[in-house]
């Protein structure tokens, strides 16, 4: 067996196999294959069908080659902003799932958890800027941008004048390193209510990852690979990605926005698309009960006229 644990709970299998609509000869892309969860039930449904399936990390592809092997399945190490440049063909339907995956949490040597100490690294793909270079290279300026921005974090100020404080006496290195330095600033009353480390973790990641801008042109990339009647579905984990992944949408199910006092349409804006759900579907109690990080997701889908 494959030495890499890559424990993955699928999250709102059901609801995305069921808003697939797979067909058994379609052609379809897993833009997140992760540990494999979504991509194993989806190529069983393929026939004459055919999987594309992304992943960034070069663990989840190492594990994926495993367990999807004897399905019809092209495995692909490389971001999804760039799925235009590996799929030279039209698809039926595209899933993101945007949530890190539970081998990535869970894997100390990875550093996105504030849960188990490990080196400050975050890198989905293993290159480029890892967390401890932001951290102690960028100025407070830049660091507090990155925990107000992409974490909402109210002590962003506060955590970043701390970390180039500490930073002057000895390198942060560490997870642990990060998690002491924001306990020690953050009040009291603040850190009763829930861990104090989750937002700043969770912005330094998006950072290092350029998760936005990523996403942004992923989502373009994938409603342009989809077929007349394709479907674009999309789990989000926190609300800064679920408001990208909502107003893209709202962008490509909206038509003429022309006054109405016009005779004719001068905005030459066309409607592409209808959203499929008006409300997100989101986890049953049940499932959130079996796999507490499922407690946030949200799952939207779009289909093209």
């Amino acid at each position: 067996m494959h030495n890499i644990n890559f424990s993955h709970t699928p999250v709102l299998l059901n609801e995305v196999i069921n808003n697939l609509n797979i067909q058994p000869n379609g052609t379809y892309i897993d833009a997140t294959v992760g540990g494999a969860g979504h991509a194993i039930e989806i190529a069983k449904k393929l026939i004459n069908g055919k999987l594309f399936a992304f992943d960034k990390d070069p663990d989840a592809i190492s594990f994926s080659k495993e367990k999807l092997s004897g399905y019809s399945v092209a495995l692909i190490n490389e971001d999804f902003a760039n799925m235009e440049k590996f799929v030279n063909e039209k698809v039926d339907g595209v899933l993101m799932d945007l949530g890190v995956s539970s081998h990535q949490l869970d894997n100390a040597k990875r550093g996105f958890s504030y849960k188990k100490n490990g080196p400050l690294d975050m890198r989905m793909s293993k290159t480029g800027e890892s967390a401890k270079q932001i951290l102690n290279f960028k100025s407070a300026k830049e660091i507090a941008n990155i925990l107000k921005i992409y974490g909402e974090e109210r002590f962003a100020f506060k955590i970043a004048n701390e970390i180039v404080l500490r930073r002057t006496y000895k390198a942060i290195e560490t997870t642990e390193d990060l998690a002491n330095i924001i306990r020690g600033v953050v009040p009291f009353k603040f850190k009763r209510q829930k861990n104090p480390c989750k937002k700043t973790f969770q912005a330094i990641r998006i950072a290092v990852n350029n998760e936005f801008l990523n996403l942004k042109k992923g989502l373009n990339s994938a409603f342009n690979l989809l077929k007349p009647k394709g479907r674009l579905l999309v789990i989000s984990f926190h609300s800064l990605e679920d408001k990208i992944v909502k107003n893209f949408y709202k962008d490509k199910a909206t038509g003429c926005i022309c006054s109405k006092n016009f005779p004719i349409c001068v905005c030459k804006n066309v409607k592409k698309a209808n959203i499929l759900n008006k409300k997100p579907i989101t986890p049953n109690d049940d499932e959130i009960s079996k796999n507490n990080r499922a407690h946030s997701a949200k799952l939207r889908v779009l289909e093209k006229l």
